[in-house]
């Protein structure tokens, strides 16, 4: 059964470091939440390391950016792993050719920022989808458009034998009260029609590899066990946690609101139907994260 608690601090004491989700549980697409704010800084007050650990398409240094636009207090946290990086590394490495079709928004276009790999790096070139070797997909050309418009470019891609590298696993998000598309949407249109889609962010493997040496970067490497995940993706979040073994914290005020019936703190009965429905379980549950 899922512990439902009022605040991080209840259970704070169990952990060393936080893997911390962004959208949905720091800030809504447009700007931070206070009470997340403060239970991050009562976190590190007492010694604890704050990961953030996003499915952002884009660098770390793209992400810190946006932050600081948004207003998140650099004393909050302590290092950035995105999926971006972990995607952008496996690009450089060739993982779907030199010569890729781009998918996503202009503001996404730092993933083509050169990475420093020495001799190994490959020569990426973005081209049109006829002379592609794979595809690059950070999110959809309209975020706002069933992923669906996509289907003619995904057969001729598929016909051809193309790989796509999905840069950020999310299905959606919420930016505000408005509800858009993510590149995980296309990976799934594209795998279901038969295509081959390469995941580098949450639920998947890499990130929290890279999450570890991220760790072991700033001299503070901490074991699973001590680590909690925090988020409020079910699929992303949760399921990535569960499979690392990691404690998690499932955020249901986010993605799942309605489903998990959540107020101030979501409805015992709701959350388990909605737990069971996903077959996944989850350590702790909370409203907001606080």
């Amino acid at each position: 059964m899922t512990q439902i608690i009022e605040s991080l601090s209840e259970i704070s004491d169990r952990y060393d470091a936080l893997y911390c989700d962004l959208w949905g549980c720091v800030h809504n697409g447009i700007e931070p939440y206070a009470e997340a704010i403060e239970a991050m800084r009562a976190f590190k007050a007492k010694g604890g390391t704050v990961l953030l650990l996003t499915n952002s398409p884009r660098p770390r240094s793209s992400v810190q950016k946006q932050l600081d636009r948004m207003g998140l207090p650099n004393d909050t946290w302590d290092v950035i792993a995105s999926s971006g990086d972990s995607a952008r590394l496996a690009m450089w490495q060739g993982a779907v050719g030199e010569k890729v079709y781009f998918i996503g928004e202009d503001r996404d276009q730092s993933f083509f920022k050169p990475m420093d790999l020495a001799e190994d790096a490959v020569d990426i070139q973005r081209v049109p989808l006829s002379e592609a070797e794979g595809i690059v997909c950070t999110g959809p050309f309209d975020p706002h458009a069933d992923p669906s418009v996509m289907r003619p470019e995904f057969l001729l891609a598929k016909t051809r034998g193309l790989k796509l590298l999905c840069a950020n696993p999310d299905i959606v998000v919420d930016r505000g009260e408005t509800r858009e598309w993510c590149a995980g949407a296309l990976a799934r249109l594209y795998t279901e029609m038969g295509g081959e889609s390469l995941y580098f962010g949450k639920p998947h493997p890499p990130i929290y590899d890279l999450a570890r040496r991220r760790l072991q970067q700033i001299g503070r490497p901490v074991p699973d066990e001590r680590i909690l995940a925090i988020g409020d993706g079910i699929r992303t979040d949760i399921q990535g946690g569960m499979g690392e073994g990691i404690d998690t914290l499932f955020i249901t005020g986010g993605l799942a609101r309605a489903e998990t019936g959540t107020e101030r703190q979501p409805d015992p009965a709701k959350l388990e139907a909605y737990l069971a429905e996903a077959q996944l379980s989850t350590t702790y549950a909370i409203g907001m994260f606080r």
